[in-house]
């Protein structure tokens, strides 16, 4: 044993031998490298012989040798430093994933405590805790008992009081016989007459068109000039008030317009706006929901499902998802949990454009009318008017009708084909299909109300196309304004594209 012993230690002190002269090596190759006086002493034997160049070349060399000190000793610090941030980095993620089972264990106690909650909770109503929703109705001899308990039992509780006060409801006919332009007189005069809200002949045009063209209408401009005010009095106007949407800053997605199903309570929190559209769904009437401030969150959000479902050309098809399954006690409309979105219904859209609200997107102005209100109307004598009864299908007709009867011209369907072809190769902006389509609605319902069909065209080509301009940079785009305001006068004629011409200007003095 004592000779392995012996062994052991001659063995083991070889190697460390070798480590010992490797570090001092090293140590020693770290103290020659900075080694100044030996630096000197060198410099001080080659002094006297140097010459001017040769000197300049010291200085090289010695630059040289500093920076490779330099670096390397950067290099040593980053790497320990990286070492230092990646194992810290490794201790974060053991506390967070330790903080995340933690959580976990807390969400499992949680759901136990809520499993428990419920079960007394149904023990209190003399149920059994795996009783299904379906039967959990219990057997009354009383009648007005029984409703109670169903009204209970139902997720849907607003929803379902629709149901019970239209059971016996049939469609009325209100024998409408008016024109548009009477029904564009008719509601300024209500509005004057009976709210003290003054809007011009050509606003009521204007508004008659958009609805005629899309179910989202934007009343934009600066504060105070009666946006909310014209969508509150079409709703009192129709006898049906206007259902008011205050968006709020945190909406963020289409539950905050239908509601959400409450897994906690198993009912679903039912929204003014749901309910509103789910009445409109069983008669002919006109309805209408305000998006007041709408553009203070972020309309592609919360409003994209809508978006594109209101695209959509066949109607039947206008369906949205409210919850993913159905119940034997869900409403009578609501199929398979889907709801079908009334074609009688109209969403109006209000929007202040400051610091506290977003940019409105192409997404969402191709596919609605925005209509500007920028100036107070002017008072007048108006001719005392009541509220109608309208039935949609009535309205509706009066649309189909105006666009058979005024459709574009063929000249004005050139003139703008040109115009597109301009604003293609000078601006590089084109208005697709799905504008054109639109403009094929509105100018000829602004003609049968009453309207000059080249006014129509320049008020959306104004309003759809030219606003596409305030993206681009408007100093590239400050040459091309005047030569554009000549070819619009050049092609539809002096003075008859007024608000395109009037927008170009605005875009010019800010240049």
């Amino acid at each position: 044993m004592g000779t392995f012993t012996k062994f052991l230690y001659d063995f083991l002190g070889q190697f460390f031998a070798g480590i010992s002269i490797m570090l001092k090596g090293i140590w020693k190759g770290i103290c020659e490298l900075i080694n100044i006086p030996a630096y000197t002493k060198v410099i001080n034997n080659y002094k006297n012989d140097f010459s001017m160049p040769e000197w300049l070349l010291v200085g090289i060399a010695i630059g040289l040798i500093v920076l490779t000190i330099g670096l390397a000793v950067f290099l040593i610090i980053f790497t320990v430093r990286k070492y230092a941030k990646i194992r810290k980095k490794t201790i974060d993620q053991d506390a967070m994933l330790q903080e995340i089972a933690s959580l976990n264990d807390k969400v499992v106690r949680l759901v136990k405590e809520k499993d428990e909650i419920l079960a007394m909770k149904v023990s209190q109503l003399g149920l059994k805790p795996t009783d299904s929703p379906e039967e959990s109705i219990e057997e009354n001899t009383s009648e007005q008992e029984e409703k109670d308990n169903t009204n209970k039992d139902t997720r849907f509780a607003k929803l379902s009081t629709i149901d019970e006060q239209f059971v016996n409801y049939k469609i009325k006919d209100y024998g409408n016989n008016f024109t548009l332009p009477e029904f564009c007189e008719h509601f300024r005069n209500f509005a004057a007459s009976r709210l003290h809200l003054y809007y011009t002949s050509d606003m009521m045009r204007l508004f008659i068109s958009a609805l005629a063209s899309t179910k989202l209408v934007i009343l934009q401009g600066i504060s105070g000039t009666g946006k909310t005010s014209l969508a509150y009095a079409w709703g009192k106007f129709l006898k049906h008030d206007s259902c008011v949407a205050s968006v709020q800053p945190s909406w963020r997605d289409r539950t905050e317009l239908f509601g959400y199903f409450n897994e906690f309570t198993k009912k679903f929190n039912e929204t003014e706006v749901l309910k509103e559209m789910y009445k409109a769904g069983y008669t002919d009437d006109v309805y209408t929901i305000i998006l007041d401030e709408m553009n203070i969150a972020r309309v592609e959000y919360y409003f994209a499902e809508m978006l594109s479902i209101l695209e959509m050309p066949n109607k039947d098809e206008w369906v949205i998802e409210i919850v993913p399954s159905s119940w034997k006690t869900d409403p009578k409309k609501l199929k398979e949990g889907k709801l079908k979105i009334p074609p009688n219904m109209w969403y109006i859209g209000t929007i202040n454009n400051d610091d506290s609200t977003f940019m409105v997107t192409d997404k969402v102005y191709d596919r609605a009318m925005p209509i500007d209100i920028n100036d107070k109307g002017q008072v007048f004598e108006p001719i005392d008017m009541p509220p109608l009864d309208v039935n949609y299908s009535y309205l509706d007709k009066l649309f189909s009708k105006a666009m058979q009867e005024h459709p574009l011209s063929d000249d004005i369907l050139a003139k703008i084909e040109q115009m597109d072809d301009y604003t293609i190769k000078h601006f590089r902006i084109a208005f697709g299909n799905r504008i054109v389509a639109h403009m094929k609605k509105f100018v000829p319902v602004y003609v049968a109300c009453g309207g000059d069909e080249i006014a129509g065209v320049d008020y959306f080509m104004a309003k759809k196309v030219l606003r596409k301009f305030e993206q681009l940079n408007i100093s590239y785009i400050r040459d091309e304004i005047l030569p554009y305001v000549e070819f619009l006068e050049k092609t539809f004629g002096k003075g008859k594209m007024k608000e395109c011409i009037d927008y170009m200007m605005r875009l010019k003095k800010l240049t």
